[in-house]
């Protein structure tokens, strides 16, 4: 089965459209998302409706756990703390039920899914080779999906040494005889130093992936972040991919 795997949307509706475009033009079997669908960004509302009726599978990330009032606004710091509170008064009734309805993990037919690691579904960030290692022998999936850290990633590991890193657009890891963690990277907020908006095609019983970026109207994004009245700082990194 081919799948569009999307992480870490942020409530960025120009990133997810140009996403979800670029996603039709692939023709996949099914869309995953592996959660934070809000936070940070000025449209939650319209992103969860999109996802919603676009994804066969979500899941909830920290900010959206935040967001619902099950992590305290308080285990946030700064910026995203003050979009988490924001945003707890824009997200609409349906869009919260909604949310309220996933989970941090999931299991698929050869994948297992988690917004943040097998370690911790919500909280754990894999950005180093002796996190992958331990998320990998956590599990038994041939591919293992995490979001979270905003950084595209495919690390291959066949019990003895690890192959792979950061996965830049093209990025087409060969499955061989290693099973494999892959990071989408974010929708809505990339943090990997290239701004426009990422996603990952997975053929779900082969393990081979392909990852893509996808440009979008950024300065729009932030007309809208600061119109919002949210932390002009969202906005500025945007532009930067950090």
């Amino acid at each position: 089965m081919r799948v569009a795997v999307l992480s870490d949307i942020h409530a960025n509706l120009h990133a997810l459209e140009a996403v979800l475009a670029d996603v039709d033009a692939e023709r996949p079997d099914a869309i995953w998302c592996l959660g934070d669908v809000v936070g940070y960004g000025p449209r939650p509302n319209e992103c969860c409706d999109a996802v919603r009726e676009r994804a066969a599978l979500s899941l909830c990330g920290n900010h959206d756990l935040a967001v619902l009032g099950r992590i305290p606004v308080g285990d946030f710091s700064g910026d995203a703390a003050a979009a988490a509170a924001w945003t707890r008064e824009a997200l609409g009734e349906a869009q919260r039920g909604w949310l309220e309805t996933l989970e941090p993990l999931a299991q698929q037919d050869g994948v297992e899914l988690f917004h943040g690691s097998p370690r911790d579904p919500v909280w754990d960030y894999v950005l180093s080779e002796e996190a992958a290692v331990v998320a990998l022998e956590l599990t038994s999936a041939r591919v293992v999906l995490v979001g979270h850290s905003h950084v595209a990633l495919a690390l291959g590991w066949n019990g003895n040494d690890l192959v792979g890193g950061l996965a830049p657009a093209g990025t087409a890891p060969e499955p061989a005889d290693r099973r494999w963690l892959l990071n989408p990277g974010s929708v809505g907020q990339p943090r990997d130093g290239d701004p426009r908006a990422a996603w990952v095609l997975l053929d779900s019983e082969s393990g081979r992936a392909s990852f893509r970026r996808v440009p979008y109207d950024l300065q729009a994004t932030q007309g809208e972040i600061r119109a919002a009245g949210l932390p002009g700082a969202l906005a500025d990194r945007l532009a930067r991919g950090h």
